[in-house]
């Protein structure tokens, strides 16, 4: 097993501490040779960490003492993001069995990527996204790489509030029994969006290392679990199609029970045809479905983060992490996906937890579940938040100290743009498709490839070698991707068919 030494790590771990010239760069050479590098690259800051007798290297605390489990956990919530509440709207978009191709492409092609970055930064030391960016292609590299960070993260926390922004008032309303939204402040999903990231994702996006919020990752995947759990059960308590009427039930099982005979008993053949599962589909929505599928599993920018604070160290118990993750998450979105289309049918709206209050609002389930979803994405939040804040200050403040000041001020400045985009922003399906359709194949299509082919030594694997013609492919097959989800989606805005993206 291959365990990289103390020297070899990164200082720009993500509270965007740097040991600028401490020592020269040492590079780690094929057969365990080290040779130092006379020009150093100081401009953009030594990239790996030297112990000093006269200073300690700049990594907090936490630096190479968070375990492997929190480590799963830490990755796993980066992974499960807002993605899984639209993939029941995928799958009512392409069926079932293309469902599950895409799906298990997409998990297959992300753990790839995930071994060509551990590769690239093997070779150099490096353990930032970004700065893999600047040892393939420079400046433009690093600036591309911080980017599309940037771009990524800022979709995915913009989904995560929305998601606050849309059910938080829905949860507060049905906790107060109420029939209809009044106008008080504590319905107003913009003030409370505002409320929550001031109380409770500032203070967590604040702290300076990613390991220390292994914990709530790990309550946060368990509330997802509980969602899952839900859905399964509504599965066979949900009659289909659903009752005109049926939102005034008051969420009583044998109630609904004698309801879903009524309905059988009146079912019609329009109704049957409604209820029976598409195993293969095409229209005008598909085009959202690979960008969304693409964007649940997008969590390269945090790889390398946790890598580096991984303890004991090594590309195969960080490729280890990565599988495991990638492979629960690929679980629970396909049950969640598939028992939440089994339930609607064509029905299923692009955010799943709205579809269930047409059956009942006042169901206790429901509520426990939105309250879990509201919990498990606004503790992502913090983690998202991470790759961003040290993409910037890599942008912006490339030889910087580690500043309390500047800390804070991006966490609070990033929080704002995000909550005004989220006020602003038509709705999570446009976030969801836009995003996913340009920076998720960046990041985990194209970037890992090119710069793998890049700093991969020619000596080591000549640029015709197997491995580098894979690469390519892979970089080709992103930015395939890439212009094939954005083209159908401007085409479909541009002809108005979109249910959700016409009016934009």
């Amino acid at each position: 097993m291959e365990v990289p030494l103390q020297t070899e790590m990164v200082e720009l771990v993500p509270n965007g501490k740097h040991s600028e010239g401490l020592l020269p760069v040492i590079t780690p050479m094929a057969g365990n040779q080290r040779v130092e590098d006379p020009t150093g690259s100081c401009i953009e800051g030594k990239s790996f960490l030297q112990k000093s007798p006269s200073k300690e290297p700049h990594f907090t605390d936490f630096e190479g003492k968070t375990s492997f489990g929190m480590s799963v956990f830490n990755l796993s919530n980066a992974i499960m993001g807002s993605g899984i509440l639209g993939l029941a709207y995928a799958m009512a978009n392409t069926g079932i069995i293309l469902f599950l191709f895409l799906l298990t492409a997409v998990a297959l092609l992300s753990s790839y990527s995930i071994h060509l970055l551990l590769k690239s930064s093997g070779v150099v030391g490096i353990r930032a996204y970004e700065q893999l960016g600047y040892r393939a292609f420079g400046t433009p590299g690093k600036l591309a790489a911080a980017l599309a960070i940037t771009l990524q993260n800022i979709g995915a926390m913009s989904s995560y509030l929305y998601i606050i922004k849309s059910e938080l008032p829905l949860v507060i309303q049905t906790f107060l029994n109420l029939e209809e939204k009044t106008s008080d402040w504590y319905m107003n999903g913009n003030y409370l969006v505002i409320l929550v990231s001031v109380i409770i994702i500032l203070p967590l996006a604040l702290m300076r290392q990613l390991g220390y919020l292994g914990y709530s990752s790990g309550f946060s995947l368990s509330c997802m679990v509980f969602f899952l759990i839900a859905v399964i059960y509504k599965k066979f308590h949900v009659p289909c199609p659903l009752p005109p009427n049926f939102n005034n039930t008051t969420g009583n099982f044998s109630h609904m029970e004698v309801m879903k005979e009524k309905v059988q008993l009146q079912i019609e053949p329009e109704a049957a045809a409604f209820c029976t599962p598409s195993y293969f589909t095409l229209n005008s929505q598909t085009a959202y479905t690979i960008p969304i599928m693409a964007f649940a599993f997008v969590c390269h920018p945090e790889v390398l983060p946790i890598y580096t604070e991984l303890k004991d160290p090594s590309k195969k118990k960080m490729q280890h992490i990565s599988n495991l993750s990638i492979a629960v998450m690929y679980i629970m979105y396909f049950l969640a996906a598939l028992f939440g289309y089994l339930t609607f049918y064509d029905g299923v709206e692009s955010e799943l937890l709205h579809t269930y209050s047409k059956v009942d609002p006042f169901d206790v389930l429901i509520l426990c579940v939105r309250v879990a979803v509201l919990t498990a994405v606004t503790l992502t939040v913090p983690i998202v938040l991470f790759p961003v804040r040290r993409a910037i200050q890599q942008m912006l403040f490339p030889n910087q100290e580690f500043s309390w000041l500047r800390h804070v001020l991006i966490a609070i400045g990033l929080l704002t743009c995000i909550n005004l985009l989220v006020i602003f922003a038509p709705n999570i399906l446009g976030i969801f498709g836009v995003i996913g359709a340009t920076s998720a194949p960046c990041l985990i299509f194209i970037f890992p490839a090119i710069f793998y082919f890049r700093i991969m030594p020619t000596e080591k694997e000549p640029a015709r070698s197997t491995p580098k013609i894979l690469a390519l492919c892979f970089a080709v097959l992103g930015f395939l991707l890439m212009t094939m989800s954005l083209s159908f989606i401007i085409i479909d805005w541009a002809s108005g068919t979109s249910r959700h993206g016409g009016n934009h």
